[in-house]
């Protein structure tokens, strides 16, 4: 059954978390997850502060801080986030954010708020998706496979880099090179994993821009004030629009539904590790985690569509579906109606 937001789970404040999450944060059960500062990996929050042009100044100077003087970027512009595949049985790819530089680099953002089975091939097939989209349909002698760099960055919130040990760090920067030298084969394709659970630097410890904006991506939702080391213009700027009072009516009620949304998919994935180690299966994990995302989705949309506010086209943004999926809840609801 769809699922809709309680009157005790709207404003005031942030919202309120379920009774999982609740337990697990030592909090009351439907106390209000008050909070000055929204949590920038959100859904709603993320496309806000880094996906809209009067702030793409805040998405510069992430990205610059993520390369590490690798890259100097001065100006970007954003790009469609839906990817329509060759045929109607591949289906779309959606990012969650995509946007190229003056100089041509294609950057693809996406945020990971838990563990996927396939995360890296599916990274891969992002990267692969935008790059095979350069082709033209006619005339590639011309085209002479003048392909852009394409870089993939994910930002993954509260789960480990998958394969592997990688100890405590928290960027891996990976490109193709040789198995045997080392030696970078083609640079012109990478993949920058951010893995936030790592990231430990308490305030007094930033050094870096790249340090600052890790710290605010885990950490702003607990924070109160602007630490000392971010009181520079563009973090300052960052604050003023990620304070939850200045949101509208209409913004606090998409971010309590994101807020809810990552709770609940907490609870889901608690659930579905519960489950398999009590069957001993670890298949069951993955199962619970795909069967939970999409029930999730399919939540939000239904939520979405009974606010009455927004067009198929930014619920499908929102919720990070297709507008067909939007679509196709949207007669489903009309169905039962009947």
């Amino acid at each position: 059954m769809p699922y809709s937001l309680s009157e005790n789970e709207k404003e005031p404040g942030a919202g309120h978390v379920n009774n999982w999450a609740c337990k697990q944060l030592g909090m009351k059960e439907n106390q209000p997850a008050v909070s000055k500062f929204i949590d920038p990996l959100l859904d709603f929050s993320f496309k806000r502060i880094f996906g809209t042009e009067p702030n793409k100044d805040l998405l510069i100077s992430l990205l610059n801080g993520i390369f590490r003087g690798r890259k100097h970027i001065v100006d970007l512009v954003y790009n469609k986030h839906e990817h329509v595949g060759d045929t109607a049985e591949l289906g779309s790819v959606i990012f969650d954010l995509t946007c190229t530089a003056i100089d041509g680099e294609v950057f693809i953002i996406e945020v990971q708020r838990s563990g996927q089975v396939n995360l890296k091939r599916r990274m891969l097939y992002y990267g692969s998706k935008r790059i095979a989209d350069e082709a033209p349909k006619g005339k590639r002698k011309e085209w002479d496979y003048a392909i852009p760099e394409v870089y993939v960055i994910v930002l993954m919130d509260g789960f480990a880099m998958p394969g592997g040990d990688h100890g405590d760090r928290y960027l891996h920067d990976i490109c193709l090179c040789n198995r045997d030298t080392g030696e970078v084969f083609y640079d012109d394709l990478g993949f920058i994993y951010l893995e936030l659970r790592n990231f430990a630097k308490e305030e007094s410890e930033l050094e870096t821009d790249l340090d600052g904006w890790l710290y605010v991506l885990k950490n702003m939702s607990k924070l109160n004030r602007i630490p000392l080391y971010l009181r520079k213009p563009i973090f300052e700027k960052l604050f003023n629009i990620a304070e939850y009072s200045k949101l509208t009516k209409e913004e606090k009620d998409m971010y309590d539904t994101s807020l809810k949304r990552k709770w609940d998919t907490a609870g889901a994935l608690e659930y579905a590790r519960r489950e398999g180690e009590e069957k001993g299966i670890e298949k069951g994990i993955e199962k619970g985690i795909e069967k939970g995302a999409e029930q999730k989705s399919y939540e939000v949309v239904c939520n979405l569509l009974a606010a009455g506010k927004f067009t198929d086209s930014e619920i499908a943004n929102f919720a990070t579906v297709t507008e067909d999926f939007v679509r196709k809840v949207r007669a489903e609801l009309n169905k039962k109606k009947k």
